[in-house]
């Protein structure tokens, strides 16, 4: 466990550093394509002209923008960074990671969704992004996690 917390603390800002931060030009490349597919799926699935450019338009007075911190890459590498810390082999590292990745992915769009249909006014905003929306992705993230344990431990020997 120990070796597991060390582990984990080293890794996740190292992850942050080459994939979110903002001066990290594989973080640059990875954001802004995550970014555009978040806009692209709002664009999609919402109502003709409530997307322009990162801008969501909630009613005719208020909008959200779409950046970086929504694009759905803080809970990847929070779990990326987990499964990488664990032991166990590096196929069902990447497996694992490569689900995270597009449950992830799909959550947060579903999140976006969830977020651009229900606030209807600049106070509901608090409650669909900052604590059901992040609730979502939280027991997902905890979900995967879980599973990924037990995919692990059901192949180990234990002594």
């Amino acid at each position: 466990m120990k070796r597991f917390t060390i582990t984990y603390l080293i890794l996740l800002p190292l992850l942050f550093a080459i994939f979110y931060w903002t001066v990290s030009p594989v973080a640059k490349f990875i954001n802004y394509y995550q970014t555009k597919l978040a806009l692209w799926f709002l664009h999609t699935t919402l109502d003709a002209g409530r997307v322009d450019g990162v801008d969501v338009w909630i009613n005719s007075h208020y909008k959200i923008f779409i950046t970086n911190a929504c694009n759905g890459m803080i809970p990847i590498l929070v779990l990326t960074a987990a499964i990488l810390a664990y032991p166990s082999r590096w196929t069902k590292k990447l497996l694992w990671i490569g689900i995270g990745y597009i449950v992830f992915t799909s959550m947060n769009l579903f999140r976006l969704y969830e977020v651009s249909v229900f606030v209807k006014k600049q106070s509901d905003f608090h409650f669909y992004h900052d604590i059901l929306g992040n609730l979502i992705l939280m027991v997902t993230g905890l979900i995967l996690f879980y599973f990924y344990l037990k995919s692990t431990t059901s192949q180990r020997v234990i002594r």
